[in-house]
């Protein structure tokens, strides 16, 4: 494989396993043990870039991970193969291509989605229980679509992500979409929030979930959420929606970046 070019990996994998996406050290990591498995295959040292690093409990379908070749790497077919057997069970290598050599993971991507799983009602899950919040009550989805549509386009998030995370930071971001949808998912009927948008604060989609989820349960009023994005502090919104419901879905880029 040639050096100018940066090898990208799709990944999936189950959060629970692991204390988040980015390397700690002396804990199980995402990123940890992808690049212990890379050094196995590759025979050397490799630091990734990762397209959006994910809270300790949350899933991923369509993380996109890159890092630049060398000289004597395996080609894809083996990358695709070995990474996911020694990197396995909990993470999965799904695809392997090939980018130009400036490709990042992380600044090249145009849109990111995330997808919220909700069990509402007093029955709990049991197939979507480690993958699903179960809110106990049911939700008037109505509300939260009304709530949730004050949130869509251009604004500054600060009330909706990690306090700490927001000091000194730029806070505005821009989300494309918000749906709120029924579904049934190995036979089990949950509720689908659907967010994207190019990136995301430190817990902001949780943020967002766990307050529309107080709307959904009448506690709030839709109009609540508009005044919590203009109070721009934390305490506003609402609570921080478990993370086992979260799940990196898809990261979407430019066609012309794949080689």
């Amino acid at each position: 494989m040639s050096a100018w070019r940066t090898t990208v990996l799709i990944v999936s994998y189950d959060g629970a396993a692991f204390h988040g996406f980015a390397r700690q050290p002396g804990l199980a990591t995402v990123q940890g043990t992808l690049e212990a498995a890379l050094r196995r295959v590759t025979g050397r040292e490799i630091l990734t870039v990762v397209a959006g690093r994910t809270d300790a409990g949350v899933h991923a379908l369509g993380q996109v991970v890159s890092f630049p070749s060398a000289p004597g790497d395996p080609n894809a077919a083996y990358l695709h193969r070995a990474l996911s057997a020694l990197a396995g069970p909990e993470i999965v290598v799904t695809g392997v291509s090939s980018a130009g050599e400036r490709f990042s993971a992380r600044h090249d991507a145009v849109l990111r989605e995330y997808r919220y799983f909700l069990v509402p009602g007093p029955t709990p899950p049991l197939a979507l229980r480690d993958r699903a919040w179960w809110t106990k009550k049911t939700l008037d989805l109505h509300a939260m679509r009304e709530g949730a549509a004050y949130l869509v386009g251009e604004h500054d998030f600060r009330s909706f992500c990690v306090g700490p995370s927001a000091e000194g930071q730029r806070t505005v971001r821009a989300i494309e979409t918000i749906e709120i949808s029924p579904a049934c998912e190995l036979g089990e009927h949950c509720v689908v929030v659907r967010i994207t948008g190019r990136s995301f604060l430190h817990s902001m989609v949780r943020i967002v979930v766990g307050s529309l989820v107080e709307v959904g349960k009448g506690k709030r009023t839709p109009e609540w959420m508009a005044e919590a994005l203009a109070a721009r502090h934390r305490g506003a919104a609402g609570i921080t929606a478990p993370p086992h419901g979260l799940t990196l879905w898809n990261v979407t880029y430019p066609d012309d970046c794949w080689l």
